[in-house]
């Protein structure tokens, strides 16, 4: 029994060396993607020509909202919204006055994830011709974010405003195990993302 396990270990060196490498990578990696999540807001002033929320998490809304009224930009642009709900429907939900926004307000029904969000949002600035946004997203989800906006429209200019929903503790994650995983669960997206794009890139040069 003692040879078998000793001959198993020996056979398999390289792959258990290898697992422990990746791992290691990934962990210093994990560790640097959360220290490197943002917690302040850095350019609250700057006008935009839209602002960009992306559905899925709290104060997104109430916050491109609260941004549209202090006329930080002319738009407000909502992606991934469910079908049925129309911007009467979300401005009761940011419990703001119809009259006030209703007209500045466009939504977006066809991104049902962050890919989607970046190119249907994407083509709605070509259609308005803008050129710069203020996007609107939770804190542990604005690099990804950032990434697949980046990747389809490099030439704009995108302003991060983060918002910070009181159940994610950003700071002593490590303590909040439900924070942790939200944490590990946006990394391995990100970095899915990210393998994603740069598949893409090797398959479109060698067309």
């Amino acid at each position: 029994m003692f040879r078998r396990r000793v001959s198993f270990w020996f056979k398999y060196r390289w792959a258990f060396r290898g697992l422990l490498v990746i791992g290691m990578i990934w962990l210093c990696g994990f560790v640097i993607f959360a220290q490197s999540l943002p917690d302040t807001v850095a350019m609250p002033k700057i006008k935009t020509d839209a602002i960009v929320v992306l559905t899925g998490g709290s104060l997104r809304l109430e916050t491109g909202l609260d941004l549209l009224t202090d006329n930080r930009a002319s738009k407000l642009f909502v992606s991934g919204v469910h079908r049925g709900v129309d911007v009467q429907q979300l401005i009761q939900i940011g419990q703001m006055l119809p009259d006030a926004v209703t007209c500045c307000i466009a939504l977006g029904y066809d991104a049902d994830n962050t890919e989607g969000n970046a190119k249907e949002t994407a083509a709605w600035l070509k259609q308005e011709q803008y050129h710069s946004i203020r996007l609107v997203t939770s804190s542990y989800h604005m690099p990804r974010s950032l990434a697949e906006f980046r990747a389809v429209m490099p030439e704009i200019k995108i302003i991060e405003h983060p918002v910070f929903p009181k159940s994610f503790k950003s700071k002593n994650w490590w303590f909040w195990p439900g924070s942790t995983g939200l944490i590990v669960e946006e990394y391995n997206k990100y970095l899915i993302a990210y393998v994603r794009r740069k598949l893409l890139l090797v398959l479109f040069w060698r067309r």
